[in-house]
């Protein structure tokens, strides 16, 4: 596994650099006739990331060939004001010409057993495979301040070691059901991204980076791609204790 560490300046200049990088990987593959499989993630700075996608790439991406999930879901309505599908749409896929049929969201208004099971299906057609995991392109992740990322939250590793694609979770502190892809389906994709941004998020970072014991316990310490590159983009907020 390669790890790569990069850091800017501010959220905003992350986010382009993020974007560059995107642009390029969907346009390799579209040159090659392949599709590009990605899957989401919610929070601030994937807004920011989305918005300026939708404003500098809009007309110059192949978006048919760019496949779209999401790594998880809160289980909402997509007109929720927490749902990362609607944010997404209202930032980014309202904005930019994508066949309906390459957008796969996490229907968060169902049942989330079912929906779980049934979006681990639609992965699976949609993606190719590796180990006989789902293969993703890329993946996007957030940390939050206690360590987890996508809905895997301290205190469940059983949702790092699963055999399933997609599992529900739950919310450790407000108990909200949530559906996530699980540890295996990540760690098994070609690029895991993590953007970090904001001086919430440096001690958790340093944590992680200089091996405190007490990272054992965060979920994102565990996201160690098999065969792909893991790369880390932080803000100077972020990182500052590094």
């Amino acid at each position: 596994m390669d790890k790569i560490v990069k850091i800017f300046p501010s959220p905003h200049e992350l986010a382009e650099k993020l974007a560059k990088e995107m642009v390029h990987m969907i346009k390799e593959s579209a040159n090659k006739k392949e599709t590009f499989t990605i899957a989401l993630s919610g929070g601030s700075t994937p807004e920011l990331l989305f918005s300026l996608l939708s404003e500098n790439y809009a007309k110059s991406v192949p978006w048919q060939y760019v496949h779209i999930f999401w790594g998880d879901e809160r289980c909402v309505p997509p007109d929720n004001a927490e749902s990362n599908f609607g944010m997404t749409m209202r930032k980014l896929l309202s904005k930019i010409e994508i066949p309906f049929l390459n957008i796969h969201r996490i229907k968060g208004e169902d049942d989330p057993e079912k929906e779980a099971s049934r979006y681990s299906e639609e992965i699976s057609l949609f993606t190719r495979k590796r180990d006989g995991l789902p293969l993703f392109d890329l993946i996007l992740l957030g940390l939050g301040e206690d360590g987890h990322t996508a809905s895997i939250f301290p205190g469940h590793p059983e949702l790092l070691d699963s055999d399933k694609i997609c599992d529900v979770a739950f919310h450790p502190v407000t108990q909200q059901k949530r559906i996530t892809i699980t540890g295996k389906v990540i760690n098994n994709a070609e690029a895991v991204t993590f953007l970090v941004a904001g001086k919430k998020k440096k001690e958790i970072v340093e944590k992680m980076f200089k091996k405190d014991p007490s990272a054992l316990n965060y979920p994102a310490t565990y996201i160690v791609p098999v065969y792909g590159r893991l790369s880390w983009f932080l803000d100077k907020e972020a990182e500052r204790s590094l």
